[in-house]
């Protein structure tokens, strides 16, 4: 029989390309508990023994981007002796920061570009099931492992969920794979055993799914080298994973490392919290929004909205609707979101949205009431 099969990935905080995001985003709060009006786009490239630190910070203070590396990198469970730092930071360019900055006190946005926003009522964070389970996967691997319960483990690792959509009202996992780093010694049954029990089934409970899904543990044999010195790593290289794991379309554009004048990463937040105000209102079941901006510009060039057919109005209201209660012009979206704070390390594992965990002003659903009101009338 044909099965209806979705998949998506996510990998954990020892991953050489998450190692990269954490370290963007750590120079990033960094500087913004200082400096809440700096203009930060830091890069950071790791292979082998080496880490890179690059792109363009413009601040009035000053912070030991190699020192915030070594904090990070001690965290994940690295020491001095396992890689060469390096900082090639320069200032941003003056071409860029004149239509960032406008004479007018507007904040035009930091890039042109198309951003996409994305929630479904298919689970309580309001995220696709695939994601959702792939980050839980690996989040609480993480947690087993950073509190010494989950033997021979290290940080690199990574998940990965197909889920059995065939039937619409008993939606079922399919399989589950994943590759956890591990101690040169180690028990491999028990290491199975372990990740099989205490992961696998543990959050498979959690959701209230079957527990009958084929399972793929490390299925190369053995996974002992990890992390840069395994694969080489690049900040924003997961841009799906940090999303919605493919179940909706990304405009291309990385979060990790940039300020929030970069529509990069606060449009694609603004975009996330419109959808998700939309489905919280029960305005429709599935929503997709697609903003794009002009470098300079202040205003969005265009609003696109996609509800799949589960939503009983039409896309010219729900139009109307974001027009009245969402401000998603650069300097709108920073205020209403708070994007001015320094909480972004905490994004760069384990996905920017449907985090229940973490207090992310774009997960908000305050603008619920406002929006089912408007649509009565």
């Amino acid at each position: 029989m044909y099965k209806k099969l979705f998949t998506s990935e996510s990998v954990g905080k020892g991953h050489p390309d998450k190692i990269c995001d954490q370290i963007s985003d750590g120079v990033l709060d960094s500087i913004l508990k200082k400096d809440p009006e700096a203009r930060v786009a830091c890069e950071v490239m790791a292979s082998n023994r080496l880490i890179i630190i690059g792109g363009e910070i413009t601040t009035k203070t000053y912070v030991d981007v190699v020192k915030v590396a070594w904090s990070i990198l001690k965290r994940i469970g690295y020491n001095e002796s396992d890689f060469t730092i390096v900082s090639n930071v320069n200032k941003q360019s003056p071409d860029i920061n004149q239509g960032v900055d406008r004479t007018d006190g507007q904040i035009g946005a930091g890039d042109q570009g198309i951003m996409f926003g994305y929630a479904t009522d298919e689970t309580p964070e309001l995220m696709p099931l695939a994601i959702t389970l792939a980050h839980a996967l690996v989040k609480r691997a993480e947690e087993l492992r950073s509190s010494h319960k989950f033997k021979w483990a290290k940080a690199d690792m990574k998940s990965q969920v197909t889920i059995d959509y065939s039937d619409e009202n008993n939606v079922k996992i399919d399989t589950i794979l994943m590759s956890i780093q591990h101690d040169e010694n180690y028990d491999e049954n028990l290491f199975k055993s372990f990740i099989k029990k205490e992961i696998m089934l543990y959050i498979a409970k959690k959701y209230n799914l079957n527990e009958d899904f084929k399972i793929l543990i490390n299925p190369t044999g053995k996974f002992t080298i990890g992390g840069p010195i395994g694969d080489a790593g690049l900040t924003g290289r997961k841009i799906i994973v940090d999303t919605y794991g493919g179940a909706a379309r990304h405009g291309g554009g990385a979060f990790s490392g940039k300020d929030y004048t970069k529509v990069d990463r606060s449009g694609a937040y603004a975009a996330r919290w419109v959808a998700k105000n939309l489905v919280a209102a029960k305005v429709a079941k599935k929503v997709e929004i697609q903003l794009s901006y002009a470098i300079g510009v202040v205003k969005p060039i265009s609003i696109h909205i996609n509800t799949f057919n589960t939503s009983k109005f039409k896309d010219e209201e729900i139009l109307k609707a974001i027009d009245k209660f969402f401000d998603l012009s650069p300097s709108g979206i920073i205020n209403d979101l708070n994007l001015k704070q320094p909480i972004y390390l905490q994004t760069a594992t384990f996905g920017h949205f449907g985090r229940n965990d973490l207090d992310l002003p774009w997960e908000k659903t305050n603008k619920v009431d406002l929006i089912k009101e408007f649509f009565k009338s």
